[in-house]
């Protein structure tokens, strides 16, 4: 949580990856009038609804971290319905492309084993502590969400590369050019199936 993913997603895109997003897909496969939506209030109650009928993504955030079983129960909801999703778009990636996996709960999951190369981004606890905090989230929400995923440790050991995105912005996109030059595009050459790589 607030290490500095999206950033170095980006940063990706720029240099030419094909990036999907794990979270704007789970996004997707729980709007208004989809079979995700329907299941999680089957399963939640209409109380993670806002009037409008749309997730109401904070309550929903509320139950299922301070109740590992809910969390479960959702991410059986979820993860299958991504799943297919993120299937049905890389289905569409072109041959020989450097295709990043945007994957929040990439340990969690046990998904590494998956992917080509698994690039873990990292920063300091209290560095993501603060930068939630200024997002607009309470600390002890914040602390929360940070004890329910993997440890820092556990997504090092999966790790084939990790960037610090503990300093500056500067410093973290020199980080991400390195890691394009040495680790995805060298391995395309040649290659005619798109190389995958995921950013937890």
């Amino acid at each position: 949580m607030a290490s500095g993913k999206s950033t170095v997603a980006r940063a990706l895109a720029d240099l030419g990856a094909v990036v999907v997003d794990a979270d704007a897909l789970a996004r997707e496969v729980l709007e208004p009038g989809t079979p995700g939506l329907a299941a999680v209030v089957a399963r939640f109650g209409t109380g993670v609804l806002r009037d409008d009928g749309a997730l109401d993504r904070a309550a929903l955030a509320t139950v299922v971290f301070a109740d590992p079983g809910a969390r479960r129960d959702l991410e059986e909801i979820v993860h299958p319905a991504v799943g297919r999703r993120f299937e049905e778009v890389v289905a569409t990636t072109p041959p020989g492309a450097v295709l990043v996996h945007d994957v929040p709960l990439l340990v969690e999951n046990g998904l590494a084993a998956r992917y080509d190369v698994v690039v873990v981004v990292d920063a300091p606890a209290h560095v993501r502590l603060a930068r939630a905090v200024a997002r607009g989230l309470a600390s002890d929400q914040v602390e929360a969400r940070m004890a329910a995923q993997a440890s820092d440790a556990e997504r090092r050991a999966v790790a084939d590369v990790v960037i610090d995105t503990g300093g500056t912005i500067a410093q973290t996109l020199d980080a991400v050019a390195q890691v394009w030059r040495t680790h995805l595009v060298p391995e395309v050459d040649g290659d005619a199936g798109a190389r995958e790589s995921a950013a937890p």
